[in-house]
């Protein structure tokens, strides 16, 4: 989140599959259908949408969070490889110029080979960095907006100090102090940016990774959405979005999702500044490019941290 020095700017970063700092939200089961198949949900899980919030219990969470709201990061299921070179970048918590920037990985349960002992990596490494943030629901791609959800609902009920937060995957790089340049500028309300889709088309190819039946989304394009891969959003939007989705039906493919809240609430996100911020595909990485962006997916790693801070 960016604002004056007392706030924070977050994002969540990388996507992890059952790491969470010292905060764990517990999640009722009113989308629990959408890891199965993409179905619209009967008319009982809507009700329960509609009479209960997304996140209902907090069992834990980081020890500075009501002290001072904090930023976000989404992380994902690689949650091992990525904290250390996202944290020796970017930092728990760092002045940027002149605002305070906080990380977090959000993270759902683990699946898998030895889920109790990476259970209890996660709960040292919570105690040890005071930055993740778990929640009862299996991590995976089908359930990413359970996970956005989540995210929103943490945001909404921790961070009320806070300007802006960004999501962003865990095979991005994030270059943190163009990101904060461009949000001194930006306008603090109604505002969500990021690479925005117009017009995409929408799969009826029930063999399609990105395949929607005609019964959750009737229309033959998607609404505009910023792409999930790393999208900014201001603080007031996070209530908004929330009240939203008591409205909206149930979609798997998160950004889409969040594109038919937008639709519903009437805004619509704001394309980035300059269109070469954001990347899609990989940039090879060279100290010079990578100073000149904002996020981008990569295949590599960067080298050095101490090289990245040089950006």
């Amino acid at each position: 989140m960016v604002g004056p020095e007392t706030q924070s700017l977050g994002y969540l970063l990388a996507f992890r599959a059952a790491s969470c700092r010292s905060a764990v939200l517990q999640w009722k089961d009113q989308a629990a259908h959408l890891h199965h198949r993409n179905v619209s949900p009967k008319p009982s899980t809507q009700q329960q949408r509609r009479d209960s919030s997304w996140v209902t219990q907090q069992m834990l969470k980081p020890e500075t969070t009501r002290q001072a709201p904090p930023p976000y990061v989404s992380p994902g299921p690689y949650l091992v490889e990525y904290p250390y070179d996202t944290r020796c970048t970017c930092g728990t918590e760092k002045l940027v110029h002149g605002q305070v920037v906080r990380l977090f990985f959000l993270l759902g349960t683990q699946t898998g080979d030895n889920p109790q002992q990476v259970h209890q990596q996660l709960l040292q490494e919570s105690k040890d960095h005071h930055d993740l943030i778990q929640s009862n629901f299996v991590d995976c791609y089908k359930n990413l907006t359970i996970k956005t959800m989540v995210m929103l609902e943490w945001l909404n009920s921790f961070c009320s100090n806070t300007t802006y937060a960004m999501k962003i995957d865990s095979d991005m790089f994030l270059n943190v102090p163009n990101l904060v340049t461009v949000l001194l500028n930006a306008p603090r309300t109604n505002y969500m940016t990021s690479l925005v889709a117009h017009g995409g088309r929408v799969s009826r190819n029930p063999k399609s990774k990105f395949y929607v039946a005609v019964d959750i989304l009737s229309d033959p394009v998607y609404p505009l959405c910023a792409l999930g891969l790393g999208y900014v959003v201001s603080l007031d939007l996070t209530k908004k979005l929330i009240e939203a989705a008591r409205h909206v039906k149930a979609l798997y493919i998160e950004d889409v999702y969040l594109g038919l809240c937008m639709r519903h609430l009437g805004i619509r996100p704001t394309d980035p500044p300059n269109r070469f911020y954001f990347h899609v595909f990989p940039i090879k990485y060279n100290r010079c490019g990578y100073s000149k962006i904002i996020a981008t997916t990569t295949r590599e790693k960067y080298g050095s941290c101490a090289d990245l801070e040089r950006l």
